[in-house]
């Protein structure tokens, strides 16, 4: 399997981490420590699972992981709408990160799609 570093999936999760982190510094004071917060959670998850199950052994720990990845980043998405329907989200910021958000979800249920073909194709002991 390919280092995770050149997985196209990982490489939007990160710039997707990155960007979602830049956009929760600007919420208020009062939401430091409860949705901003909850999005850099959220939005660190994605990256960090799809580099922890590259590097695990087979492809049900891979997918496992893979699967957490994909749950972080429907919390992400969702966390990010709240945030723009409370105004602490420009509507071009809004735009970007879900953009950024599709285009990662596309690739990581791509990658995941390609991993549960390779586990069908691997003969049962």
């Amino acid at each position: 399997m390919a280092h995770y570093k050149t997985l196209k999936a990982w490489q939007h999760a990160q710039r997707l981490a990155i960007e979602c982190v830049r956009a929760s510094r600007g919420f208020p004071d009062y939401e430091q420590g409860a949705l901003a917060d909850q999005l850099r959670r959220a939005c660190y998850s994605v990256p960090l699972n799809i580099a922890e199950g590259n590097t695990r052994q087979g492809s049900r720990e891979y997918r496992r992981f893979l699967d957490t990845a994909r749950g972080s980043l429907a919390e992400v998405e969702t966390i990010i709408e709240m945030a723009r329907e409370l105004g602490y989200m420009q509507p071009a910021d809004f735009g970007r990160l879900e953009a950024l958000v599709n285009e990662t979800g596309k690739t990581l249920y791509g990658l995941l799609r390609k991993i549960s073909g390779a586990a069908a194709r691997i003969p049962s002991v």
